[in-house]
């Protein structure tokens, strides 16, 4: 590891700026997921699956709404798209945790489709704000912060939700959402590069809107789909994981054990943001896949622990390897809303995952569960890996010819 680079990129203020906005903007995401799901059993005294229908249908929107807002924020900028987010947002949510489970429904879809791109926003600012040498860190430390939210919003969200109603705590964690929406509008962190970037020819690129159609290309879409099996592998555990510790008569340890698969991710990006080179996202999938096997052979909490903390080792690095992997196969005048595919991508896996899994667990046991994702991560680490392996290759002899016709011609000079 080269601990150097995180110095380096930490001493920038615009990053420190950006992980501080993430971290923030992003634990009220994760908090009101799980305390809408509580809200949904409790107050209105319905079943998990219609609990699972909200989140669904909150989820369909929020993919929807990844492109789209994306492509607004290459258009109009972060300012003027988050406003209408901001009103959008205070207004169901001011509704939302007091009406009936219709409405509920309504309102959480509506708020979905005009949700603010924080993630798209956060990442473009992290990327906007070091060398690209240093960018696959950068990302490292954003994938960091997402995991302490993750880690440290839903535990207070589920205290919080057995002290007071969860009405109240619902309608509070959505305000802070709005608040938090606020505060990013005021910093308004630089999501553009006004430096010209130059394209394979060493010519600049326009700085105008990019056609769709230039950027979204098999490149494009082979490491979105990347993104989309990491994210069945992750959604898939996560549900294999509560189905495994009920079996073991486990069900108190299931935060505990989330949390050390949370904490092997942590230290997992760490890592892979300290090194000295990239790697494919596709042979991180499959390091991601083969790691997370083994956790069906668990025979109890403590080893299926172990286990969890070995295979979030993957997590956060693969992730990563996709952010950054897509932010240079694609034009920055259009990363906008190539983020937002890419969210949306992400956020798809998620979906397909848990009922995969589920299906799994139904029909054989707790362990088919990771088994299931990890053979859907494994197939897809294989098939991406053999399809970009000779565009990778070509690529480093392009940019080997070129190094070597700069020294031909500064030779001559």
């Amino acid at each position: 590891m080269q601990f150097h680079r995180y110095r380096r990129v930490l001493a920038n203020q615009a990053l420190r700026r950006a992980l501080v906005l993430g971290f923030l903007v992003r634990m009220p995401i994760f908090t009101g997921g799980i305390v809408l799901t509580l809200h949904v059993v409790s107050a209105l005294g319905r079943t998990y699956a219609a609990a699972g229908l909200v989140s669904a249908a909150a989820t369909v929107a929020i993919a929807v709404s990844g492109p789209w807002r994306g492509r607004l924020l290459d258009r109009m900028g972060l300012r003027r798209v988050v406003v209408p987010s901001l009103v959008v947002a205070a207004g169901c949510w001011s509704v939302a945790p007091f009406v009936s489970y219709w409405p509920l429904l309504v309102l959480a879809s509506l708020a979905g489709l005009f949700v603010v791109p924080t993630f798209s926003i956060i990442r473009q600012a992290i990327i906007v704000a070091v060398d690209e040498d240093d960018r696959r860190t950068a990302i490292s430390l954003d994938s960091v912060a997402v995991e302490l939210s993750f880690m440290v919003g839903p535990a207070l969200g589920v205290w919080a939700a057995t002290v007071w109603p969860t009405q109240w705590v619902l309608f509070g964690i959505q305000m802070l959402g709005v608040a938090a929406g606020v505060l990013l509008w005021v910093a308004d962190p630089v999501i553009r590069d006004d430096r010209p970037v130059l394209d394979d020819q060493g010519a600049p690129e326009a700085a105008s809107s990019v056609a769709r159609s230039t950027w979204f290309r098999p490149p494009f879409i082979v490491i979105c789909l990347g993104a989309t099996a990491t994210t069945v592998v992750l959604g898939g555990s996560d549900l294999a994981f509560v189905a495994a510790l009920r079996d073991f008569g486990s069900t108190s340890s299931i935060g505990w054990v989330l949390a050390v698969w949370g904490a092997g991710s942590l230290v997992g990006g760490l890592v892979y943001g300290g090194l000295h080179r990239s790697f494919s996202a596709f042979w991180l999938l499959g390091g991601l896949a083969v790691v997370t096997a083994p956790m069906a052979l668990a025979s109890g909490a403590p080893s299926l622990a172990v286990l969890a903390f070995v295979a979030g080792l993957f997590c956060a690095p693969t992730i990563t390897a996709t952010v950054d992997q897509v932010s240079r196969v694609v034009p920055a005048a259009a990363r906008g809303e190539a983020m937002g595919w890419h969210g949306s991508f992400m956020t798809a896996g998620m979906a397909l995952g848990a009922p995969l899994a589920g299906a799994a667990i139904d029909h054989v046991g707790w362990g088919a569960g990771f088994l299931s994702v990890a053979v859907v991560g494994l197939v897809v680490a294989l098939a991406g890996a053999a399809a970009t392996s000779g565009r990778a290759r070509r690529h480093r002899a392009d940019r080997a010819g070129r190094a070597e016709e700069r020294t031909r011609a500064a030779a001559t000079v």
